[in-house]
């Protein structure tokens, strides 16, 4: 009786086997044909190329050290401050750090970013704490130096 059933058992299990092979085929060779269709949707649509955003300036309003009045095209990232590889070279400012802030045009809006300057970054008389985005009109104050940003539109 013992062997009847474990007989049993043994053939239930060998059909059960085959019916899972079968449909595991079954639904890959079905997935297969799916994916030789979905191959063939609508061609992809390249992106429209975004309009070049004018590029933003900064105006001397007052200097110790720069003629007022006098612009900065921000084209890429400028560095400003008293170290002599500034883009921005401001020696005569004594407020001003040798690292004292950077400006970096990207798509979106040209930033402006304290680098951890002594005396800090002021835009609209309020302390700049990381960077932040750059608005038409903003008065920013790197040590005894007064820049206005134009955004170029």
């Amino acid at each position: 009786m013992v062997e009847q059933l474990l007989l049993a058992l043994q053939v239930a299990f060998v059909v059960l086997l085959y019916l899972f092979i079968w449909r595991v085929v079954r639904t890959a060779s079905r997935d297969l044909a799916v994916g030789q269709e979905s191959m063939i949707l609508t061609p992809v649509r390249p992106a429209r190329p975004r309009p070049a955003r004018p590029m933003g300036r900064l105006v001397v309003v007052e200097s110790p050290e720069l003629e007022s009045g006098s612009s900065l095209e921000i084209s890429r990232e400028l560095l400003a401050g008293r170290d002599v590889s500034s883009d921005v070279r401001l020696p005569a400012d004594g407020y001003a750090s040798g690292r004292h802030a950077r400006f970096v045009r990207s798509e979106e809006a040209d930033l402006v970013e304290d680098l951890n300057s002594t005396n800090g970054t002021f835009v609209n008389d309020q302390r700049l704490e990381g960077n932040r985005p750059l608005r038409d009109g903003d008065l920013i104050t790197l040590g005894q130096t007064q820049l206005r940003y134009e955004d170029g539109a």
